[in-house]
């Protein structure tokens, strides 16, 4: 398989992302690579779920919530530069993104402390991944995960099946 344009995709969790690398076109595309990386410190297992404080409480210490959200952005940065470096080294060139994410939702219009949380970091994580691509010169798409087949089954004129065989064949 010759390198060359590749897209990237990633399936956001809350402290680290699966990335695919897919090459080929649109017709046509194939799985080149997959990995996991790390969106936080695993030495630091707070930055994993940076809003939660002990026993599930939404976290309220503002140095606390600085610290760790830092802690995130370096992490990602981190991981995204080596990862780009790794793809270009192998000669890809990549210019997209597929951020897929688990909601969207505003973490403000919940009310329960605990599940916000859950909606803050998912926020954090995405931002702060697209926000490092962006960086890089790479545009982002984000997909909300229950939609992403639909939506790439329209967007690449594929059936359904299509897509999931990419999947399947990796």
């Amino acid at each position: 398989m010759t390198a060359g344009r590749a897209t990237l995709g990633f399936r956001v969790k809350s402290g680290w992302a699966v990335s695919i690398l897919i090459g080929g076109s649109a017709r046509s595309p194939h799985l080149c690579e997959s990995d996991a990386i790390n969106l936080s410190d695993p030495r630091n297992p707070e930055m994993r779920q940076p809003y939660h404080a002990a026993m599930g409480m939404l976290e309220t210490n503002a140095a606390k919530l600085t610290r760790r959200v830092q802690g995130v952005r370096r992490a990602t940065e981190r991981s995204v530069v080596d990862l780009l470096k790794r793809y270009a080294d192998d000669g890809y060139k990549i210019r997209r993104a597929a951020l897929v994410v688990g909601s969207v939702i505003d973490p403000d219009s919940i009310a329960n402390p605990h599940i916000r949380a859950h909606a803050l970091e998912g926020r954090l994580f995405r931002t702060t991944l697209e926000a490092v691509l962006q960086s890089r010169g790479i545009q982002c798409a984000i997909f909300i995960e229950r939609d992403t087949y639909a939506t790439a089954s329209k967007l690449l004129r594929q059936s359904r099946t299509q897509i999931q065989s990419l999947r399947a064949t990796h």
